[in-house]
């Protein structure tokens, strides 16, 4: 049986892995699972560009996603694997691959398919008998494959998100901190207007990490005006785990959502050890069972304010809220126990 890895853009897996090595950026996911399965990585990499590929993208994904798959599907067989790590790449794959006589098994994770053109190109190219396992890190999007396709619980895995817990750890605070820090990270679905709003008048520092060169996304998720004591700005990675560090409180600020964005920031600080204030969306269901964060609704700026004080009045229950919140990251959330999952389930449809 050979594996495949159907990326939807270049990624260089050996480069991050030598940064990593060196402490500077976090280790890959897909690198690991790469080399467990001795897998062949595919991406689109310039692929001639057909008019079925221009067509087929207007209901799903770019028309290099369906040249790649096109090329992809002349070397696979029903001796092959492929895992695709997103729908943009995963439903042309799936959907030009289980056209073969002999098609292979192939393994989509979605982020975020419960929306229209989603649920067009699920039934309109037939997935339902071309996927063989559908994966997804929230329960909604589970949930709705589930449903949608009328497909089995077998077919089904929720892998919850990951975070390197070797570059992600408790460290010492900076030499440069000067009051309390409120840190959040990220940009996808976040609401800093909410954490403006609640923040303003406290004596803190608000340092955020979110960085885009689409100014709409950016306007979207900041005020207008950003208070005083609010900045932004992007931060290498070595520098992001050093922020994490300095927080007092790490806030997680979203919009309603059903695909766990803000994950990340969740994980990534837990792992640090920090201290999380976090707004409850349909998304992170899964990952805030359990006594490891303030929870405010979606768009409550007071009772956001009021979590953010309640832990930095508190410095011990916080300091018990981080360390329940660092035993699940490394117990549940950890890189090597994630390909673990992966690499079996994997391996498990050439049985």
């Amino acid at each position: 049986m050979k594996y495949h890895l159907a990326l939807g853009r270049k990624i260089d897996l050996d480069g991050i892995d030598r940064d990593a090595q060196q402490g500077k950026c976090p280790r890959h996911v897909l690198r690991a699972l790469r080399d467990r399965l001795n897998a062949t990585v595919h991406a689109p990499d310039g692929e001639a560009i057909s008019l079925s590929d221009k067509l087929r993208s207007k209901i799903s994904s770019k028309p290099e996603h369906w040249a790649a798959a096109r090329k992809l599907s002349e070397q696979v067989s029903s001796d092959d694997v492929i895992f695709c790590n997103g729908e943009d790449i995963g439903i042309p794959v799936a959907a030009v691959c289980g056209e073969l006589s002999d098609r292979p098994k192939v393994v989509v994770y979605f982020h975020n398919v419960d929306r229209l053109r989603g649920r067009v190109a699920l039934k309109l190219f037939g997935l339902a008998n071309k996927i063989d396992v559908f994966m997804a890190c929230a329960s909604p999007q589970t949930n709705f494959l589930r449903s949608y396709l009328a497909i089995p619980e077998s077919r089904i895995l929720l892998l919850l998100e990951q975070t390197d817990t070797q570059f992600f750890t408790p460290g010492p605070v900076s030499s440069e901190k000067k009051r309390q820090t409120v840190v959040s990270v990220g940009l996808e679905k976040r609401d800093y207007r909410l954490l403006a709003a609640a923040t303003a008048d406290l004596d803190v520092d608000v340092k955020i990490s979110g960085f885009s060169k689409d100014a709409k996304a950016l306007s979207q998720a900041f005020p207008d005006t950003m208070p005083e004591n609010m900045s932004r700005k992007f931060y290498e990675w070595p520098d992001l785990v050093q922020l994490y560090r300095d927080a007092d409180v790490v806030a997680v600020c979203l919009t309603d959502n059903k695909y766990a964005a803000g994950v990340q920031g969740l994980v990534e600080a837990m792992a640090c050890k920090r201290p999380v204030a976090i707004t409850q969306t349909q998304g992170m269901v899964d990952y805030l069972a359990t006594d490891i964060a303030k929870v405010v609704d979606v768009g409550d700026a007071a009772g956001l304010r009021e979590a953010i004080v309640h832990l930095l009045k508190n410095p011990q229950e916080a300091e018990s809220q981080a360390q329940r919140g660092y035993e699940m990251v490394m117990n549940q959330h950890n890189s090597e126990g994630y390909v673990d999952v992966l690499v079996e389930k994997l391996r498990s449809l050439s049985l």
